[in-house]
């Protein structure tokens, strides 16, 4: 059997758990710079404040209605996630940590356990240690965790927060009750084609032809099918797994429609990135370099393109790949565009100690060294004290964050002073 355990309304319960008074009411978390909606509490859900709104828009509606809005505080939220994590590391050595707020758990040899007793347990302990609260879903596997997980959260009075898929009736019930939209795994595009062939409900997927599912979609689409029919297919993954891309994309804190702005900030993603890979004893093949216009106000000039470069052999060096990734910024810069967002992606990632070397072309040997240092010399000062010249010594990367809550469990200065009398 597997479990999945979900935290619920992640972020706007991490913030009212150092702030009471924010219980029962409508929260709404802002993504980086304060720009949309990413996440909110279920009060604030019932007035149908969308997903993905950008506060500009939608800030009266929450002035109106008393939606409390704040900025990401991912320092926070990342704490409380370890702390999440920690706990349930205490009730199966198997977990995977699927996101910041959920993980699967493998529960071998269980099989005479109460399963509700043992997630009634994982849901008290979480809450009575963090305050956090989550809804569990257990099933033979990982897919059929998934849709009990919902299960749950759907009606957590009835539900208590726990639903469990023991028996072959409670599975068909289950998943005749998942849209086929709701099927993990299953985005926009596959739903369209499986909604054509008549499928409505997770259940109508599992009745299927394997052999047709196999030949029209993919070896993924297919153990997602066996997932659900209650025949495990999709295994436990491996925590701490290289990513197969990295990423460091952000919104500026300004629009800005000059190049040299826009080549600090990119030699700074590059570097991020670069740091990032060499964390994974990863090298890439490949950058990608993205640059685009404010999208939300269209009555200026909008420019979006991003470039690719290809290096002749895989490279970690923060000083290849932030040269490659000015190189080319400045080939899809416009004059006279304000640009909001920027973007650096290294992918094509392969080990450090296996890769193929390049007969005619190497990088300096004299780079691996220098990189060692300076993460060295970085992570002794817990910050970037080292950077490249290209970058603006005196910046560190500052998002918008007018309405940031205290980093209560991650910075000293923010620690809750309780007064007694």
């Amino acid at each position: 059997m597997f479990a999945l355990v979900d935290c619920n309304n992640f972020y706007a319960s991490c913030e009212r758990v150092f702030n009471p008074n924010l219980q029962g009411k409508p929260v709404a978390i802002l993504s980086n710079n304060d720009g949309c909606v990413i996440s909110m509490s279920d009060e604030a859900k019932k007035l149908q404040l969308p997903f993905g709104a950008p506060i500009f828009k939608w800030d009266a509606f929450c002035k109106a209605n008393n939606i409390t809005v704040l900025s990401s505080n991912y320092p926070l939220y990342g704490d409380m996630s370890a702390r999440v994590m920690n706990i349930l590391a205490g009730f199966s050595p198997d977990v995977e940590i699927y996101s910041i707020d959920e993980s699967f758990l493998e529960l071998k040899g269980f099989e005479n356990y109460d399963l509700s007793e043992y997630a009634t347990k994982m849901r008290s302990r979480i809450l009575k240690w963090t305050g956090i609260p989550t809804c569990v879903g257990i099933a033979p596997t990982k897919a059929l965790t998934k849709v009990a997980n919902k299960i749950a959260r759907s009606n957590i009075k009835q539900s208590k927060g726990i639903c469990i898929i023991d028996s072959e009736e409670k599975r068909i019930k289950a998943l005749k009750w998942t849209k086929i939209g709701n099927v993990w795994g299953i985005g926009s595009r596959l739903k369209k084609r499986l909604q054509d062939k008549g499928c409505i409900t997770a259940y109508d997927f599992t009745q299927l032809s394997s052999d047709w599912v196999l030949k029209e979609f993919s070896i993924v689409e297919w153990r997602l099918q066996k997932d659900l029919q209650g025949i495990s297919k999709i295994p436990l993954e491996d925590a701490v797994s290289s990513k197969k891309m990295i990423a460091t994309t952000r919104s500026f804190e300004y629009t800005y429609s000059d190049i040299d702005n826009i080549k600090e900030r990119i030699s700074t993603f590059a570097a991020s990135c670069a740091e990032k890979l060499r964390n994974q004893k990863s090298s890439c093949h490949m950058l990608i370099v993205q640059l685009s216009s404010d999208r939300h106000k269209k009555e200026m000039q909008q420019h979006r393109e991003n470039i690719t470069v290809v290096f002749s052999s895989p490279t970690d060096s923060t000083l290849t790949i932030a040269n490659a990734a000015v190189e080319a910024v400045k080939t899809i810069f416009k004059t006279g565009v304000k640009y909001k967002r920027a973007g650096v992606i290294v992918t094509g990632l392969v080990p450090n100690d296996n890769f193929q070397l390049d007969l005619f072309s190497s990088e300096n040997p004299k780079h691996k060294p220098l990189m060692s240092a300076i993460d060295k010399l970085n992570r002794k000062f817990k910050a970037d004290k080292i950077k490249l010249g290209n970058q603006d010594l005196q910046r560190t990367w500052k998002m918008r964050q007018e309405r940031l809550s205290p980093r209560f469990t991650t910075n000293i200065n923010d620690i809750i002073i309780v007064k007694t009398t």
